[in-house]
């Protein structure tokens, strides 16, 4: 364990080692250019805020709102409320305006930073019409303010007017930050019911950084893309540990952009969830079927020899016999070497990966490219990490990786993973009652998950609150179901129903354009969404699909009936979190009607 400069001093203590290198790139959208934030100006803007906040009358532990897409300011934020004992309340950019107002509310929120013009919008509409808000301070300078809004002031603005007036006060508070103190609430996205706010302490944080040196290849030498929220405690943890590690952060503000943010930054490190992967496997194997004959084959055996390199051999912590050296290192300076470039990652170091089940054939896809994924498992209850592969170390396909040094681990009934230790949280913002719900009184936090450990190796099996009994009788895994076949390259997304029904079917949401294209190719012609998804043809068609992809299930597993839909799930119907998953209980309730439909009598 190294013991990093704690979070109220680490970007003021790295600046001391780094000066004028790079800590942190953005986009200027305006220009199309990526432009630089040294360490010492990192740390004159954190220093700088910090004295600001306090001229505001932030006092300690008062609860600070960020509301914002990925912005250099964010970090900002974080680090100059650490430095006065303020807690960081993140939320997601793509809040609602009722998400917004909960949040707000049941913190106690004063101030709130925004990030672009959508944000702005919500949080003056939570101020106007009564809340806890007193001021907004805006990020991005392209925001045009409310002729209502007589308060909120630009970020710039208020870095600028800032001075050292207060700096004694900042540096006797960073001197009395407590262990126990909090550093933020981190609000679950919440597939059923209402947020709850998780409380991470500066020892929580503070301890997750250490504990996680050695275990990731990281140096200054990397440059790490952020891609996932800020606000997702996986994001969070990853950007707080390669700062402490003196890594360039390059802050990707436009999820949509991250393939060309990867093309024009070429990161060495990124931490993703299993669905990017899934998209640029598609994006591959349809590579592979568009190539002429001799490309394909080239391709296919390229993917084949790194199978046999890296996840033969190398995972399993094998030699690889000198032939098999020779082809992979032929291929890994040509058709590997082509597929890197496409995505950016010619410098690839290693790219953390978790927030769900990643699909085995996916994993495989990823490392026989010659990609270091690593594959973890964690909650933010967790301060992330509970488990992760090691690069030093065997991984098997499938596995969520080895604990954490620190972390202690127990089965409970239906073994139920429980979890005690120095990055645990101690409960939800201000609801005890949930808190006791989920840590029982010998001070272990169930984790709602169940698992096995195996040579060392932790392994998930389901999460258990998601299983669902059909009529008959029978437990199934809709997640198991649903990350298996997610893979194919005509589905983007699919959601099982099996609850208290006498078999298993399933929403899905095709790749609409893929799938028009092969319509046309066997004389279909759809001249919409809906003509395209209520087709016969087209239905049978994928129904032959994931019923060559659910051969390995159970019967009473395997989906007899499928409802295509013309509309993708959304954040705007209630249909999907902040994170992007699914709330199965709004799902079912808006498409009740398919449902019912594909359980009527034929």
């Amino acid at each position: 364990m190294q013991n990093f400069s704690p979070l109220q001093k680490l970007v003021h203590d790295q600046a001391q080692i780094y000066g004028e290198r790079v800590a942190l790139r953005f986009k200027d959208y305006a220009k199309g250019v990526w432009k630089d934030i040294s360490w010492k100006q990192f740390s004159k803007r954190v220093r700088r805020l910090s004295n600001a906040m306090i001229a505001l009358g932030v006092g300690e532990q008062e609860n600070i709102g960020v509301l914002s897409q990925n912005m250099p300011e964010g970090l900002i934020v974080d680090f100059a409320s650490y430095a006065i004992r303020a807690v960081v309340v993140p939320m997601y950019a793509t809040s609602s305006e009722m998400q917004v107002k909960y949040i707000v509310s049941d913190a106690n929120i004063r101030y709130i930073f925004v990030g672009e013009q959508d944000q702005y919008d919500i949080a003056f509409r939570v101020l106007k019409h009564g809340s806890t808000l007193e001021k907004l301070i805006i990020f991005s300078p392209s925001v045009k303010r409310n002729p209502e809004d007589q308060i909120s002031e630009y970020f710039e603005d208020v870095i600028a007017s800032a001075d050292n007036e207060y700096q004694g006060v900042v540096e006797s508070r960073s001197e009395s930050v407590l262990p126990e103190d909090l550093a933020n609430i981190l609000y679950t996205s919440g597939t059923t019911g209402l947020s709850k706010g998780v409380m991470l302490t500066h020892e929580m944080l503070n301890t997750a950084v250490s504990l996680h040196y050695g275990v990731f290849p990281l140096s200054d030498k990397d440059v790490v893309l952020n891609f996932l929220p800020f606000t997702h405690v996986l994001e969070r943890g990853w950007a707080y540990l390669c700062i402490a590690n003196g890594c360039t952060l390059a802050v990707n503000s436009k999820p949509a952009d991250v393939l060309q943010s990867m093309r024009e930054v070429h990161p060495t490190c990124m931490c993703a969830v299993p669905r990017f992967w899934e998209k640029v496997y598609s994006a591959v194997q349809e590579r592979v079927e568009r190539s002429n004959p001799m490309q394909k084959k080239l391709l296919l055996d390229a993917l084949r020899v790194g199978h046999e390199y890296n996840v033969e051999h190398k995972m399993k912590g094998i030699e690889p016999p000198l032939g098999l050296r020779v082809q992979y290192s032929i291929y890994e300076k040509t058709i590997i070497a082509f597929l890197k470039k496409q995505l950016g990652l010619e410098k690839a170091n290693f790219f953390p990966t978790a927030g769900a089940a990643v699909p085995p054939v996916i994993e495989d896809f990823v490392h026989s490219a010659g990609i270091n994924m690593v594959v973890g498992y964690g909650l933010t209850e967790s301060t992330a990490t509970v488990s992760c592969d090691r690069y030093n170390q065997h991984c098997t396909l499938g596995s969520v990786g080895r604990l954490l040094d620190g972390v202690q681990i127990k089965f409970g009934e239906n073994d139920e993973i429980l979890l005690k230790g120095k990055t645990i949280t101690k409960g939800y913002y201000r609801k005890a009652e949930v808190t006791e719900l989920s840590i029982d009184k010998d001070g272990w936090f169930h984790t709602g998950d169940a698992g096995y450990i195996k040579d060392g190796e932790l392994f998930l099996t389901d999460r258990i609150k998601d299983l669902f009994k059909t009529s008959n009788g029978k437990y199934i895994s809709p997640q198991l179901i649903e990350s298996k076949l997610c893979v194919d390259k005509y589905i983007d997304q699919i959601v099982v129903v099996a609850e208290q029904r006498k078999f298993v079917s399933a929403l899905v949401i095709p790749q609409y354009d893929l799938l028009r294209e092969l319509a046309r190719d066997y004389g279909v012609e759809c001249h919409s969404r809906e003509e395209l998804c209520s087709n016969p043809r087209v239905n049978k068609f994928m129904m032959y699909r994931i019923d060559t992809l659910q051969q390995e299930f159970a019967n009473y597993e395997q989906i007899k009936k499928i409802t295509l839909l013309p509309e993708p799930f959304s954040m705007e119907r209630g249909e999907l979190t902040n994170t992007l998953k699914i709330k199965r209980n709004v799902l079912y309730q808006n498409y009740r009607q398919q449902i019912e439909k594909m359980y009527e009598e034929e």
